[in-house]
């Protein structure tokens, strides 16, 4: 199988990161995509971040429509900061056999440099950059492939601004994820 890693805040998740997933899932030819949510993220100040139970929800009720989408709580069971080599070493463990795709988004690159064990990373994925508005795919290591997609200018951040000053967001997130924020007066 090919299985598609996305891993990231998702504070909120919002139709950006739905429609990178099914674009990446339907050019690569994967099978599958796994969403992972990030407990803390090593290089984020964590001060405006919902609760991972309630970023675990909202992904699993904007991924529940699509079969070929999953999400997995690895990440937030083992709480504290995640590093990818953490996570990745378990879904080898996982899937043995299957061909992993760890995807980012083109906004990720300058960063790359910085993460923990980025050579061991290389060894077990193949590493796949998705482009992102404002983020253009240049000078990318001869390590990752590149794959344009649907340029969809859409943030996390965007979405919680919004819900701080009071501003229709509707359309930025599923019909359940917007429930779900206002349901639990998420980003006030």
């Amino acid at each position: 199988m090919k299985i598609g890693i996305l891993g990231g805040t998702f504070n909120p998740v919002h139709i950006g990161h739905l429609i990178l997933a099914e674009e990446a899932r339907e050019k690569l030819g994967l099978d599958k995509i796994i969403f992972i949510p990030t407990a803390l993220p090593p290089h984020k100040d964590n001060l405006n971040i919902a609760p991972a139970a309630d970023r675990l929800k909202m992904l699993r009720l904007a991924t529940k429509s699509n079969k070929y989408f999953a999400v997995s709580d690895l990440e937030i069971k083992r709480q504290g900061r995640s590093y990818t080599i953490d996570t990745l070493k378990v879904l080898k463990l996982k899937h043995p056999k299957d061909e992993l795709y760890f995807i980012i988004g083109s906004d990720l690159l300058e960063y790359l440099n910085a993460w923990k064990d980025l050579s061991q990373i290389l060894k077990m994925v193949k590493f796949v950059a998705t482009t992102r508005p404002g983020y253009p795919l240049e000078k990318i290591p001869d390590y990752i492939q590149t794959l344009p997609i649907r340029a969809v200018d859409v943030s996390g951040f965007e979405v919680r601004q919004c819900v701080a000053e009071n501003k229709s967001f509707g359309y930025l997130v599923t019909d359940k994820v917007f429930d779900y924020i206002k349901k639990r007066k998420l980003y006030k």
